[in-house]
């Protein structure tokens, strides 16, 4: 028999490098961010500024003392920095946003062995540490400047619907961003031209993106608590965070099959839809992803793709 040599996957080679789609990916941020400094005023280009490079340094400075490969310039830490600012109100305080972006590069990405390797999305998790420890930081919202000058507090919403008021604001509003919410999330159309760009660029999966939304939406729709989302899918689709959750947090890379993205894309709308529904949450965005991150392996073992030259137990 002769000597054979088995070398260890991933076996898909692909000419773009990790930098290039991560740069891509930053591209695709930056109307979002425009938006963001529209409608919340100058302090939201400073905060992404900050919050870039608090990710793009710390990475670059553990890497330096674990004494392990610099990655820092290949735009993923870019990446994450955006994405936790997009998650944070203008009104974030400096420490708790620097607080975000440590945790997430270190504890979340870092130590679980850097890009590829970390089990979930270390953005999510940014935002999730700050929401846990300390929510007043993160639960301040304010009004537009288009609609107020003055930074006048405001709930989101799915907020303000959750707690029994009428909305306060069109569709109208809701898709075009003129609503109080997180910087990155309320403009619902620069979101989708920058995810139209990755779609075009070929760098993300736009069936997952769509199957998690629209299982959140159908799912609110039929069992929501009347008066609350039953019949109004586009409070839902538009009233918060889901498009950019289901566009940018949902890491559709969990799987290498289709019917694999699918299966995990549905099982964060499922669970996003209950908190949404059951809790007192208006979002859930943030926790469906992440228990759909943690429960990734599980899924694996549920729909496992039919590996060539082994022959299957059912036939």
């Amino acid at each position: 028999m002769s000597n054979v040599r088995v070398i260890n996957g991933p076996h898909l080679r692909t000419e773009r490098t990790t930098r290039q789609i991560m740069m891509y990916v930053t591209l695709s941020l930056i109307p979002a961010l425009f938006g963001a400094v529209y409608f919340f005023g100058i302090r939201a280009l400073y905060l992404a500024g900050l919050s870039v490079t608090i990710c793009v340094l710390t990475e670059y400075l553990w890497q330096k003392l674990t004494k392990k490969q610099v990655t820092a310039g290949d735009f993923s830490a870019v990446v994450t920095g955006l994405l936790i600012v997009y998650n944070m109100p203008v009104t974030v305080p400096v420490w708790a946003l620097a607080a975000a972006d440590i945790f997430a590069i270190i504890f979340v990405k870092q130590m679980f062995g850097g890009i590829g390797n970390n089990f979930v999305n270390p953005a999510l998790m940014g935002r999730l540490l700050i929401m846990l420890v300390w929510p007043q930081a993160v639960m301040q919202y304010v009004v537009p400047n288009t609609i107020n000058p003055d930074a006048v507090s405001g709930a989101t919403v799915l907020g303000t619907v959750k707690g029994g008021a009428e909305a306060g604001y069109s569709y109208l509003q809701m898709f075009l961003g003129e609503i109080p919410g997180a910087m990155g999330e309320t403009s619902k159309l620069l979101l989708l031209v920058g995810f139209g760009f990755l779609c075009y660029k070929g760098i993300v999966n736009a069936e997952a993106a769509v199957t998690y939304i629209s299982t959140v939406v159908l799912l609110t729709f039929v069992f929501g608590p009347s008066g609350l989302f039953t019949g109004d899918i586009l409070l839902n689709l538009l009233g918060g965070g889901l498009i950019m959750g289901g566009c940018y947090m949902l890491t559709d890379y969990a799987f290498a099959s289709r019917k694999g993205k699918l299966l995990y894309a549905a099982t964060a709308g499922v669970i996003t839809a209950a908190i949404r529904i059951f809790s007192n949450y208006p979002e859930g965005i943030c926790f469906g992803i992440l228990t759909a991150n943690c429960v990734a392996g599980l899924l694996s073992m549920i729909y496992k793709k039919h590996v060539y030259g082994v022959k299957r137990k059912d036939a």
